[in-house]
């Protein structure tokens, strides 16, 4: 009987055995599942992480082109109205040149010259300049306006221009035809001309 129960714990011994080979070469079949299923979905993630990453860029390259468009519309826009005013109010450059013509009329007058030749050399050609000036930055505003106003027919289309970039460029043209017209006038001494010496 000892032998046999030697026998008996030797065959449950060995069946034990390969029950046990048996769950370690399973573990170890599920391990390996495990890795290659984990090494798959970090390739995955990994592609999808580049596309994101591509679709970000790309996206923040289209916002910055868009934002760099709409920046050089609006300080165009800006310096329209700006030329505008200036051909309105008057410049630093204008006020020289009119001092400039003023000293030229003095200089060329001889005292013997008539009063309506003398005002016409010392005010007339300086009033005659501040106007050619103003009537150069009016034109300035005009075109600056009118070229912000159809940019956007020739860029990208479906993207609308921002309504403040179409105002202040509007107030450039008006700003600049006004400036234009008084120029004119001002030129052709329809308005405020020289006063009779006669």
């Amino acid at each position: 009987m000892g032998t046999k129960t030697v026998d008996e714990a030797g065959a449950e011994t060995g069946t034990e055995a390969q029950r046990d080979d048996q769950t370690v070469d399973v573990t170890k079949t599920d391990a390996t599942t495990d890795d290659v299923t984990g090494t798959e979905a970090e390739g995955a993630r990994a592609e999808e992480q580049d596309e994101a990453d591509a679709v970000l860029v790309d996206g923040d390259d289209t916002t910055a082109a868009e934002q760099a468009t709409g920046v050089g519309q609006g300080a165009a826009a800006v310096v329209s109205a700006g030329l505008g005013i200036v051909s309105l109010t008057g410049s630093w450059v204008s006020t020289v040149a009119a001092a400039r013509e003023t000293l030229v009329g003095q200089l060329r007058t001889s005292s013997s010259a008539s009063v309506a030749q003398q005002v016409k050399e010392v005010y007339g050609d300086a009033w005659a300049t501040t106007a050619l000036i103003g009537g150069l930055f009016a034109l300035a505003a005009l075109i600056v306006g009118v070229v912000v106003l159809v940019r956007p027919a020739f860029g990208a289309p479906g993207k609308p221009q921002a309504a403040w970039i179409k105002s202040v460029a509007w107030a450039g043209v008006s700003l600049g035809v006004v400036g234009l017209v008084l120029a004119v006038a001002k030129y052709s001494d329809l308005l405020l001309g020289l006063p009779s010496t006669s």
